[in-house]
């Protein structure tokens, strides 16, 4: 069942939305050199708790996981992508990470994750970032109301055609709301014109992942962590979108970067990995 939001819900979602960017471009300016993951995952969990918000993914459990996650951020570093479960890993220079949160304020969810490069970039690597959010951009550009979900679908997969990756089909975006996944499942290719009607009031998330030479996955022991089948890079980025009469309105939208990285939080007593 797909439920649309009035203009008020939508508001509500978006005071939600602001929190998740704030705090996914403070991380993201956290990743570095040198910082253990779990260093960013009890950042996030500081700045949740202060905020009153709730985590998405801590009693996040689906049928393909190995859950509970109890954690509040999928890190994914260079082959991995998805659900990347945080665990004890220093950052090195040259690796790509990838962070994904979504959380809950007054029972309204956003979600968002982008990729970042830590120290000396690859441009190689700068690409396949760069892939996700101009197919990103292109699909949120395309959910207009009156138009279909695939005019999405089809915008995400022209420019990952594009820049020469295949895409993988078993995970894509999702609807969003009351809960962080709701219908319509919103996949990364398909055909223009097809589809479900985009109606004013529809949430979602549009996600657009891919991976370097390969469109197959592979799942590591933890259970959760989603890998590039054959070890390349990989790249993710996110956003929590509400389409609305005036056009596609994004609620999880980073400010710029201007303020130096914050000092991550200290206490790594209650780590669970």
């Amino acid at each position: 069942m797909i439920e649309l939001k009035s203009a008020d819900e939508i508001a509500k979602m978006a005071v939600t939305g602001q929190f998740v960017g704030e705090l996914l471009a403070e991380l993201g300016r956290l990743a570095a050199v040198g910082v253990n993951l779990m260093d960013i995952e009890h950042q996030a969990r500081h700045r949740i708790t202060e905020r009153g918000a709730k985590s998405c993914y801590w009693d996040y459990a689906p049928s393909f996981g190995r859950g509970p996650f109890r954690n509040v951020l999928c890190l994914s570093v260079n082959d991995a992508v998805l659900h990347g479960l945080p665990h004890d890993y220093v950052l090195r220079d040259g690796d790509l990470l990838s962070i994904d949160m979504a959380v809950e304020i007054d029972g309204w969810a956003a979600d968002s994750a982008l990729s970042v490069i830590v120290g000396t970039p690859d441009p190689a690597d700068r690409k396949l970032i760069e892939a996700t959010e101009v197919a990103l951009e292109a699909g949120i550009a395309a959910a207009q109301p009156g138009g279909r979900l695939g005019d999405i679908s089809a915008a995400i997969g022209e420019v990952a055609h594009s820049y020469g990756y295949r895409v993988n089909g078993d995970f894509g975006g999702h609807g969003i709301g009351r809960t962080m996944h709701e219908s319509p499942h919103v996949a990364n290719d398909g055909r223009a014109g097809r589809g479900m009607r985009l109606q004013p009031g529809l949430t979602i998330a549009i996600e657009p992942w891919f991976c370097r030479t390969t469109a197959k996955i592979r799942y590591d022991k933890d259970g959760w962590t989603i890998r590039s089948a054959d070890g390349s890079r990989t790249a993710h980025s996110e956003h929590t979108v509400a389409v609305t009469a005036g056009g596609p309105q994004v609620l999880t939208r980073r400010p710029a970067p201007s303020a130096p990285p914050a000092e991550p939080a200290s206490d790594r007593t209650s780590a669970s990995h």
